[in-house]
């Protein structure tokens, strides 16, 4: 699953590494960067639902069968603050898992000050075998 993840094209556009993974939660991180970032400077919403979908999704990915993908159906995304910082962690875990739907949720916090998120998600998954 390693190999996978070092292979995909949004996240190494984005400069998202994988920091760890486990059964049911996935930590990505990246670093702050000017093509990153809105007119005000802040990381964009956009790259913090690309990492946030990204970390639920292979959260998800780690408690699938072998052979089955991972679709995101539904995400809601809540911004809490601006996202200011050097270093940011996107944090996915698995709040229901099922043979089709799994339920996940993330965080994304600046490294330095993890106990003040600056966004949620919740989503929705299904596991489909591709034809």
């Amino acid at each position: 699953m390693r190999d996978s993840f070092s292979r995909q094209g949004l996240m190494a556009a984005l400069g998202i590494r994988l920091h760890s993974l486990a059964p049911g939660e996935v930590r990505l991180r990246f670093d702050s960067a000017e093509n990153l970032t809105q007119h005000h400077g802040f990381v964009h919403a956009g790259v913090i639902g690309s990492v946030l979908d990204s970390a639920c999704g292979w959260a998800s990915q780690t408690l699938m069968p072998a052979g089955t993908e991972v679709l995101t159906v539904e995400y809601k995304l809540n911004l809490l603050r601006p996202a200011a910082g050097a270093t940011f962690e996107g944090v996915g875990v698995v709040t229901r898992p099922g043979a089709t739907i799994t339920f996940a949720s993330g965080q994304l916090v600046e490294v330095n000050d993890p106990d003040r998120p600056i966004a949620t998600m919740t989503a929705t998954l299904i596991g489909a075998r591709p034809d």
